[in-house]
């Protein structure tokens, strides 16, 4: 799809070293906790990174959180996708006490059931989830219990909080409004691949540092859309307003991007803490698509 973008990444590299001997470089389960762990690393506004943490997550959680998933992720194509989900959130609980990862590992498991293995398109993911049954559904329900994710609120029917839906895709569709990665299922996957995936394509092609692209990607997808997780916890006024804020950031001139992320982000972490997660997720999806692509091939030293 688009030229190989090398970049440096000595957390990744040190991060996978950790992964077990029968993993092999570039399947499916090496790519999802690169993915999860070059996320992690950038140091995108609101988010955990090596340089900020939350009270009750930290960026070593997060690395251990994607080496837990990658031998789960490295079987997807060949398990229910719903068995995949769940056993990516009970691997994650083993190692971590808060919810590192619910919203990447429902990003992340079409992706990596996408059959055959190569270069992974939308079509793909949805046809993943065309696969779905209701044993799936339970299970999802299951792994969201488990993981016990904040700010999800209540929504009537199919309620995460009551008795798992008989038909998991049209509970997305049904919380699609309110959540982006509902959405992004019920959708086929389409909203990613026209947006952070070219969105991180394009500034790794025009000679942006990987860290640096990753941030702008977040930067332009906050921006795009307001992150349903702000909304849920703080309101959709404060979405939409970090949304535009992000917005004013991206466009900055030359290198003052950069310093008026950083002040975005300070803003973001005090007086009250606001976390574009949701948005992260997405940022961690599109990951995973280069990587499987071939557009991107950091250099690991591994």
């Amino acid at each position: 799809m688009h030229a190989a973008a090398p970049a440096n990444s000595p957390r990744g590299s040190q991060a996978l070293a950790s992964l077990p001997a029968a993993l092999l470089p570039w399947g499916r389960g090496w790519m999802a906790a690169l993915a999860c762990v070059l996320e992690a690393s950038a140091p995108k506004p609101g988010n955990v990174h090596p340089g900020a943490a939350f009270d009750d997550l930290c960026y070593d959680d997060l690395v251990a959180a994607a080496l837990a998933i990658a031998p789960v992720m490295d079987r997807a194509a060949a398990v229910p996708l719903g068995r995949t989900i769940l056993d990516a959130v009970a691997a994650t609980r083993r190692v971590v006490r808060s919810n590192a990862n619910l919203g990447i590992v429902l990003a992340l498991a079409p992706l990596a059931a996408a059959r055959p293995p190569g270069p992974v398109r939308a079509a793909d993911a949805a046809a993943a989830l065309d696969r779905l049954t209701a044993d799936d559904a339970r299970l999802v329900w299951e792994a969201i219990a488990i993981a016990r994710p904040g700010g999800m609120g209540g929504s009537g029917k199919w309620d995460v909080a009551g008795p798992a839906p008989p038909d998991l895709l049209e509970a997305m569709r049904l919380a699609a409004p309110r959540d982006a990665l509902a959405r992004l299922w019920a959708e086929g996957y389409a909203p990613l691949f026209a947006g952070p995936v070219p969105d991180l394509a394009a500034d790794l092609a025009a000679g942006f540092g990987l860290d640096d692209a990753i941030v702008r990607c977040h930067l332009r997808q906050l921006a795009r859309t307001p992150d349903t997780l702000i909304a849920r916890r703080h309101g959709p006024d404060v979405a939409a307003d970090v949304s535009a804020r992000a917005a004013a950031v991206i466009v900055a001139p030359g290198e003052m991007w950069r310093e008026a992320a950083a002040r975005f982000d300070a803003s973001l972490r005090r007086p009250v803490r606001i976390n574009p997660g949701t948005t992260a997720d997405l940022v961690a999806a599109a990951l995973y698509i280069l990587l499987a692509d071939g557009t991107l091939r950091p250099h690991l030293g591994c």
